[in-house]
């Protein structure tokens, strides 16, 4: 059977034009049996049988009290998480979300090109690129640096683009553990275009296959 992924893309916030793209994405990138939601209750049920959950551009309060505990006890028990972009403006209120993602949004310069760092390319999401991505974005800040808590995969240059606020130091990409569990985020991945881009389905695909211990 393929492993299964659940994708969660409901939003209270804002919303991203390109998350039906990302979906469509993520039902070619690999052997994968995706069941893609917007509905809170999913989260409730037992998500034993998913081999990685994906928070694809959620945004705002998204989850139940029970959805909240269902999914802090997958990771901990040895569940694979995945946030991709918006992942990192979304629950704001749950202070355990902000430890497993790793770091929170704080802000973003207008989409423009700009040039990633592959600071680590021994990772799946990583091996396949250039030593300097270019790539186009919204090259986020986050409100702190998660490199003390975090394996840092890929930075963004500030000085390639208007507008960056964390400075010389700042991740754009990364895993950690959380408890038995493994976590994949990339701040990329705002456009539409972004889910065409080869490198960029091969550094996602490269994430969740990671996560997923796939």
């Amino acid at each position: 059977m393929a492993p299964r992924l659940l994708v969660f893309t409901r939003t209270t916030d804002y919303r991203h034009d390109s998350i039906p793209a990302a979906v469509a994405a993520l039902r070619t990138l690999g052997d994968f049996d995706v069941t893609a939601t917007e509905d809170p209750a999913v989260l409730e049920a037992s998500l034993d049988d998913f081999a990685a959950v994906v928070f694809l551009s959620t945004s705002g309060e998204v989850l139940t009290p029970a959805g909240r505990d269902r999914l802090a006890a997958y990771v901990e028990a040895g569940g694979g998480f995945v946030g991709v972009h918006a992942a990192a403006c979304t629950e704001y209120d749950w202070p355990y979300y902000g430890e497993l993602l790793g770091a929170r949004f704080d802000r973003h310069p207008a989409l423009q090109p700009g040039r990633a760092v592959v600071e680590d390319r021994d990772h799946p999401a990583t091996r396949h690129l250039p030593a300097v991505w270019h790539f186009t974005d919204e090259w986020y800040d986050f409100r702190t640096n998660p490199r003390p808590a975090v394996r840092v995969l890929v930075s963004a240059d500030e000085t390639s683009y208007e507008g960056g606020g964390m400075g010389e130091d700042h991740p754009l990409a990364w895993c950690r553990e959380q408890g038995r569990g493994r976590v994949f985020y990339t701040a990329l991945g705002h456009t539409p275009e972004a889910y065409r881009d080869p490198d960029f389905r091969s550094h996602l695909l490269g994430g969740i296959t990671w996560a997923a211990r796939l």
